[in-house]
């Protein structure tokens, strides 16, 4: 094909990607592509009709940046990269000028992303044009974006210690309510729905984490499955709201736009917005995944090699994005802040952060000053944000849950498992669940951080639901059409005595008390709290655990058979947060032994723990793995001040009756969940009856 050359003045080599802009009184488009082994790029031009009307060789090259201005290009114009440069595998270079690329910083794309995954590489390149099956990038309007981006509504302000995090997917959420008016159900304005902002604000929640919305692609096998990547995590437009999830997929400004009134409808009505977010791998997959962007850009700048060139996979999907590049953090850094200025946006929670941190200056060990990591917390702008990590990956020395530096919240997986092994009957210790209850210390109290750092679960959208968790020991992921084997193995799960649905009524009495317990146990314990969308509606995903490509009724929350119990559950136990600063304290306790009965606080104590029988708790107490139960007292005040009252925390995974030995003065119940929703019994006779497995709160007056 012979395309016409037009003519291309040098610009300048920022920002990257295309930008409308005026040089040297002309206007037109700057376009800067990072490429640091390419011995040219092309710019290559497309009318409406997807045919290549000019290929034009940037001019000029600095410091790896390859940039060019062209007078005359407009707002709209569809465009495509092509890198010349060497095809070495060994040495990590895989360039293909037949390959039609998408700029990385693409901000919009026209045509189907739908086949893309099915680009398999090979060993050779391939000398067939592509460009004709390839979306292209489009030219879009970058200031008015930004502008759109500033004139969202900000969120409320929103202290860490009341922090409740929401984690939802888009389109399950609301898929299935009937309550959201049905154009609205799966998409950006439906989340935002005056049926959703109620729900929202009966929880109690401050805060939505969205699993990812970024455009992504569905991965081969998913396809050859006749599945999709329902998560997304497997990114390809990381500037880009994913169409699929707007009212208008078709228009990209309508798509852009009601993700925006998304986030400040969310403000308005006091919620912040955290995006789940995925850099530590792209859409390109490994060695035999398709060429769409930065493998036929700089395959070696962009991903982490081996010294034969050969894709190292920390992430279990192929390849792993090469952070010791400086452009690719920069990279990183611009899409952020992009979400934060052109979306509102107000955090995000990073996938497989521990990849973001490994260091090749230290052999991919991870680092905790690693370059990203260190560039986010200090960005005037980023380091505003909250900041949320996975903090692990699949390779060796991926586990690393308290190794981020200040700045960082963490999920907690120790917290989610010592939960679900105290309540559902696997091997675990009173020590074991308290340390988890004030906070995690023993990997957090480092380097100055709070327990606030600790992003407490129970479940996650990575794994069982609660009323899955509570209802089968074993996963039942048949429908991924991987034969059961995905997903993971371990989940320290129980059913109650039946596998699955069981009409048995005692069987349904134990699994709702494990859940009324579980919720209390993650809303009463120091920390950061996260619910998993659809746990507070009892939502079942048949025993799915891994439930990642079901774009269906397993995937989306089940409306119709929530019974309201557990919405109320939630409701009132972030109502206790709010009221009592004991369930949110933002230091780490010191805590003070009992000196004098009924006086179960000396000057200066916070915390004090008890056996049933109101004994202090003794060394061989904390490690029995027989007799758990066991209670605790709190005594701080908000911000600092004198307490004005103290509550009680009663835990009893037995089921049976147990009496708790009460201090001396007058108990009040605030919460038990063992009782009906007609209210709580109250304390009588120094002792308190506890219907197992249970939760309770006690709260009494501090004299003045």
């Amino acid at each position: 094909m012979t395309v016409s050359a037009r003519a291309c003045l040098r610009g300048q080599p920022w920002p990257l990607g295309a930008t409308p802009m005026a040089w040297e009184g002309q206007q037109g488009v700057n376009l800067a592509v990072f490429s640091r082994h390419a011995t040219a790029v092309h710019w290559c031009l497309f009318d409406a009709a997807g045919h290549e009307t000019h290929r034009v060789p940037l001019p000029a090259c600095t410091d790896g940046i390859w940039h060019g201005f062209l007078p005359g290009v407009a707002v709209g114009q569809l465009y495509g990269l092509r890198a010349e440069g060497p095809w070495q595998p060994a040495a990590g270079h895989r360039f293909n000028a037949a390959r039609l690329l998408i700029d990385p910083y693409a901000r919009e794309l026209a045509g189907s992303t739908a086949a893309l995954s099915k680009e398999v590489a090979g060993q050779h390149p391939d000398p067939h044009d592509n460009a004709a099956r390839m979306p292209k990038a489009r030219v879009i309007d970058v200031q008015r974006e930004l502008a759109a981006g500033a004139a969202v509504p900000p969120a409320p302000p929103i202290l860490p210690e009341q922090l409740v995090i929401y984690e939802a997917h888009v389109k399950g959420l609301t898929r299935l309510n009937p309550a959201v008016p049905e154009h609205l159900r799966g998409n950006y304005a439906g989340l935002a729905s005056a049926p959703m902002l109620a729900h929202y604000q009966r929880l109690g929640i401050t805060t939505l984490c969205l699993l990812p919305v970024q455009q992504h692609l569905d991965e081969k096998h998913l396809l050859d499955l006749a599945l999709t990547n329902y998560w997304g995590y497997n990114t390809l437009g990381f500037f880009i709201p994913d169409p699929r999830y707007a009212t208008d997929a078709a228009d990209p400004q309508a798509v852009r736009d009601e993700f925006r009134a998304m986030v400040g409808e969310l403000h308005r009505h006091g919620f912040e917005v955290v995006l789940d977010v995925v850099y530590n791998h792209t859409a390109e997959g490994g060695a035999g995944g398709p060429t769409l962007s930065w493998r036929g850009l700089d395959n070696a700048s962009s991903y982490a090699l081996d010294r034969d060139g050969n894709f190292l996979d920390f992430t279990g999907c192929g390849n792993s994005t090469h952070m010791g590049e400086p452009r690719m953090v920069q990279f990183v850094m611009d899409s952020l802040r992009w979400w934060v200025q052109a979306f509102g946006v107000d955090g995000f929670r990073f996938d497989l952060a521990a990849t973001l941190g490994r260091d090749p200056a230290l052999h991919h060990q991870f680092n905790p000053g690693a370059a990203l990591l260190t560039a986010i917390v200090q960005d005037p702008l980023l380091s505003r944000a909250r900041l949320i990590a996975e903090p692990w990956d699949v390779a060796p020395g991926g586990w690393q849950v308290g190794a981020f530096a200040p700045g960082w919240q963490e999920w907690n997986d120790r917290f989610r498992d010592t939960a679900r092994m105290y309540w559902l009957e696997h091997e675990c210790t009173p020590g074991q669940l308290a340390r988890r209850m004030t906070g995690s210390d023993d990997l957090f109290a480092d380097a100055g951080r709070s327990p606030l750092a600790s992003v407490n679960m129970i479940t996650a959208h990575d794994g069982f639901t609660l009323a899955d968790l509570t209802a089968y020991r074993c996963r039942h992921n048949e429908a991924n059409g991987e034969g059961n084997r995905d997903g993971h193995g371990d989940n320290h799960s129980a059913n109650g005595g039946v596998e699955g649905p069981s009409q048995d009524a005692g069987v349904l009495r134990k699994r709702a008390a494990w859940r009324r317990a579980l919720l209390a146990t993650l809303f009463l314990a120091q920390g950061t709290p996260q619910l998993l969308a659809g746990d507070e509606l009892g939502n079942s995903q048949q025993g799915n655990n891994n439930a990642y490509c079901q774009d269906n009724a397993i995937g989306w929350l089940d409306w119709a058979h929530d019974d309201g119990s557990l919405v109320s559950l939630v409701s009132a136990l972030t109502a206790l947060r709010r009221q009592y600063p004991a369930f949110r304290h933002p230091r780490w306790f010191r805590g003070h032994p009992f000196h004098e009965p009924g006086h179960p606080f000396a000057p200066g104590g916070d915390i004090a723990w008890l056996r049933p029988d109101g004994v202090a708790m003794s060394d061989a107490d904390w490690d029995d793995p027989w007799e758990r139960s066991f209670a605790y007292v709190i005594e701080v005040g908000e911000g600092g001040a004198p307490a004005t009252e103290r509550v009680m925390v009663l835990m009893h995974p037995a089921h049976s009756t147990l009496p708790f030995v009460l201090p001396a003065g007058t108990w009040r119940a605030a919460l038990d969940t063992s009782a009906s929703e007609g209210g709580a019994p109250q304390a009588a006779g120094g002792r308190y009856e506890l219907a197992g497995p249970a939760v309770c709160v006690l709260v009494q007056a501090v004299a003045s």
